[in-house]
């Protein structure tokens, strides 16, 4: 039912495509010419045209709305394959520190103060 729904949805959204690139933007519809009374006048294919526009889009939105009740409802249940998850590492853990360089300061250079992170030490 879900893929049949599926379908049905990507079949209106396409025509609403098509029924929409097929109306002019200042609103005339086709633009052909013929008479002027009858269903594909220019006033007859806007007035079709724009009642077609309307009744795909409710269609539209509210087969949307179905899916996605019918998604959420569980009716599709896809298992996830746990065959190539990755174990998270142990939380007990750590990475070793990494080891700090020990170099003497240069000969007659200052020292640093201790406790004062913001002035570098000589290196």
């Amino acid at each position: 039912m879900f893929k049949f729904l599926l379908v049905l949805h990507a079949i209106i959204a396409a025509s609403l495509v098509t029924v929409i690139l097929m109306q002019r933007s200042e609103g005339g519809g086709l633009g052909m010419g013929g008479s002027p009374s009858g269903l594909m006048s220019a006033r007859g294919a806007a007035d079709f045209l724009t009642r077609a526009t309307s009744v795909l889009a409710t269609l539209f939105v509210g087969l949307a709305i179905i899916l996605a009740v019918i998604a959420a409802a569980g009716h599709n249940t896809a298992k996830i394959d746990p065959s190539l998850a990755r174990t998270p590492p142990a939380t007990g853990q750590l990475a070793p520190p990494a080891p700090q360089p020990t170099t003497a300061p240069a000969p007659g250079a200052p020292a640093a103060p201790a406790g004062n992170s913001a002035v570098p030490l000589a290196q």
